[in-house]
């Protein structure tokens, strides 16, 4: 059995390091690194510390507009595919790196195995959700994090191939959670940074819709962190950068400390020190809920609606007034998080043996 897998964004390596070591021993995997994150604190520092086997393919696509970058992945997997001749092509999340994997498998014939399927935010405007709609219809193994993930694909008719797994990010922070508290060399994260646990807002903005309105949309955003009393951490996403650097200058904001994207050890342990979390990032909400960290979704809507469940997540729009609001009074209940929506922290392991599994 040989099993291709797509991945391309830094979701999607952390979530391959849990369900790559799963699959080892079972049948042969080959990995194809699109590119989609080529910067190295966002690409190769994972594939590092995360123990992830170097990919065989590296289609070196980088940015460009959704198209051109989708329709670039598409010819180079298609090449890919044709080279090793899989049983399987397996494909991550929501990205444009799920898609393309997905339809060159699918337009030859291979099937496809999506993990993180059935989410929807019902906002299509949204390019992630264009890619999990789409990929989530030509896909024959449909891995689903939570029940509701099963529910939206019953809604849309989509029931054969369908399994509840739980979410392979548990999986992930669980085991990764206690390697990085355990390294001193990561721990010092918080010295390096001149910050203190429970001394400081972790933020993260990467979005296109959330900064589209360009530098007054993000001074809005940073007028709601400069009021905080406590410092915010940004580590800033390579093609936001400029923007926010711009805009903490025109305003003259204070309480704003942006830094380079660091690793998914010290991000663990930067969520885990945090009063709370605002962001963007579908990732680093369930990361926030996983670590019992309160945090305000930048978004008018989530696909991860479980961690909204006893306010431990909660949706701001994109006003100063909103995001204050949000995060200076509302409190999460800790009676909410007795059931466990995202599963057992075993889901990379039944991914695994459903694929390898020969049927009889």
């Amino acid at each position: 059995m040989k099993i291709l897998t797509v991945i391309g964004a830094r979701p999607q390596f952390i979530k391959a390091s849990v369900v790559s070591e799963e699959l080892a021993p079972l049948c042969e995997e080959v990995l194809v690194h699109t590119g989609q994150h080529y910067d190295s604190n966002m690409s190769e520092v994972f594939f590092e510390e995360l123990g992830i086997p170097h990919p065989k393919y590296n289609l070196g696509v980088g940015s460009g507009s959704h198209g051109h970058q989708t329709g670039e992945m598409l010819m180079k997997i298609e090449d890919a595919i044709l080279q090793e001749k899989p049983d399987i092509l397996l494909t991550y999340g929501d990205t444009n790196s799920t898609l393309a994997g997905a339809l060159a498998a699918s337009k030859l014939h291979i099937p496809v195995a999506h993990i993180e399927a059935g989410l929807r935010s019902h906002n299509m405007r949204m390019p992630e959700e264009q890619n999990r709609i789409l990929t989530d219809h030509i896909s024959t193994w449909l891995f689903c994090p939570t029940q509701t993930a099963v529910s939206n694909l019953a809604k849309e008719g989509i029931e054969a191939g369908v399994s509840f797994t739980g979410d392979v990010m548990l999986d992930s922070v669980l085991h990764f959670t206690q390697i990085a508290k355990a390294s001193a060399e990561k721990v010092a994260i918080y010295e390096n940074l001149g910050i203190t646990p429970k001394g400081y807002y972790l933020a993260t903005l990467h979005r296109a819709e959330t900064t589209e309105g360009g530098i007054d949309a993000v001074i809005r955003i940073f007028a709601a962190f400069e009021q905080l009393p406590y410092r915010v951490v940004l580590p800033i996403h390579p093609r936001t950068r400029a923007l926010a650097e711009d805009a903490i200058k025109h305003a003259g904001f204070k309480n704003i400390q942006i830094i380079d994207p660091v690793g998914y050890l010290e991000m663990l342990l930067l969520t885990d020190g945090a009063v709370k979390v605002l962001t963007d990032s579908g990732g680093l909400q369930k990361e926030a809920y996983f670590a019992a960290v309160p945090c305000v979704t930048l978004r008018g809507e989530t696909e991860w609606v479980e961690t909204l469940v006893g306010d431990w997540n909660v949706l701001a729009s994109l006003t100063t007034e909103d995001i204050l609001e949000k995060t200076l009074t509302v409190m999460p209940d800790p009676a909410s998080r007795d059931a466990a929506p995202f599963g057992d922290g075993h889901a990379s392991a039944r991914i695994a043996e459903i694929l390898c599994t020969p049927k009889r």
